[in-house]
């Protein structure tokens, strides 16, 4: 299962979650430059239990070095799928749950969920000389808190049957949830002998969890309003999955289509797709300028077409204008 995006809406830009998958986007392409195969840096930085129990791999690395390790794994990746698939995670899940938090505290909230996984597989892997690296368990822990912020938000998914994608929405917590067993059937199973530490990302999540339950005891500082006034999102997502409905069992469906005020004054175009069952198809739809709230579009043939009819009807989408001003 591949997340597209899910539905919960954010309002302003997660410039802190662009800021992660920025900075560890320039050290993987400083990473390729040393090479993927260069065990040196992963022993540098990345996070090895043995650096701090085994005394004859601990006297090679500084004190300096064993304090930042378990922040400096969390940036670097053995391969490319290994990055990509981290960095895409943290960008479905992560502009949310920063947005709850804040900007200032979701850096925080990341990097302490990251420390406390590399804690967790310390714990379990204590006398381990081997390097973990990777923001999966810092990343574990944004699911974590997301699962329990965000549990009936919709994931879009693609699922692939044989050789076909098939786009369907999940509940949060049925794809977080399935993920999550996932990774402790691993841990506890079969997957236990492999090179993935899936303690750290069991560990992650429920830091996660337990973090965000204390965070209602911080006060807050006014810090968060004043960057969301600053990061406002002017546009909305360019690809939207249209669910129409049917009025009085006719031909013709309706929908929904949401926009922000500024590509309702300036005209825009998206891209939607509409489920019908296995079937999907993607339609352009150009939106345009000083299009009003309630205005309904006309797509042609979009609609159902009923027994003994040779024609299809129309689908009409509505204008739903956010952060209207």
């Amino acid at each position: 299962m591949i997340p597209i995006r899910d539905n919960q809406e954010t309002h302003a830009l997660p410039v802190a979650t662009y800021g992660i998958i920025g900075i560890t986007t320039l050290v993987f392409l400083w990473q390729l430059t040393l090479g993927l195969d260069n065990e040196a840096v992963y022993y540098i930085f990345g996070f090895v239990p043995g650096k701090y129990t085994l005394g004859e791999l601990a006297r090679h690395f500084t004190l300096l070095n064993k304090l930042l390790s378990p922040v400096s794994y969390m940036f670097f990746h053995g391969g490319f799928w290994h990055f990509l698939g981290n960095m895409w995670f943290l960008y479905i899940f992560g502009d949310n749950v920063e947005a709850h938090f804040g900007t200032a505290r979701f850096i925080g909230f990341y990097l302490v969920c990251g420390i406390l996984s590399a804690v967790c597989h310390f714990l379990l892997n204590f006398q381990s000389p081997v390097p973990t690296i990777g923001a999966s368990g810092a990343i574990a822990g944004v699911m974590g808190a997301y699962f329990i912020l965000y549990p009936g938000s919709r994931i879009l998914t693609v699922v692939p049957i044989l050789i076909f994608p098939v786009f369907i929405h999940i509940p949060a917590f049925v794809f977080l949830g399935i993920w999550f067993l996932l990774q402790f059937i691993n841990a506890t199973g079969q997957g236990a002998g492999s090179n993935i530490a899936w303690w750290a990302h069991v560990g992650g999540f429920i830091a996660g969890v337990i973090l965000l339950s204390m965070n209602k005891k911080v006060p807050s500082t006014g810090t968060n309003e004043k960057i969301t006034r600053l990061t406002r999102k002017k546009r909305s997502p360019r690809l939207q999955v249209i669910t129409p409905q049917s009025r009085d069992f006719g031909p013709d469906l309706y929908g929904v289509i949401e926009l922000t005020s500024l590509e309702a004054l300036a005209g825009t175009r998206k891209l939607v797709t509409i489920p019908w069952g296995f079937y999907k198809s993607f339609y352009r739809v150009t939106v345009p300028a000083g299009i009003k709230r309630g205005t309904r579009l006309r797509l042609k043939g979009m609609g159902k077409q009923l027994p003994g009819e040779e024609t299809r009807g129309d689908l009409f989408l509505t204008v739903e204008i956010k952060n209207a001003i």
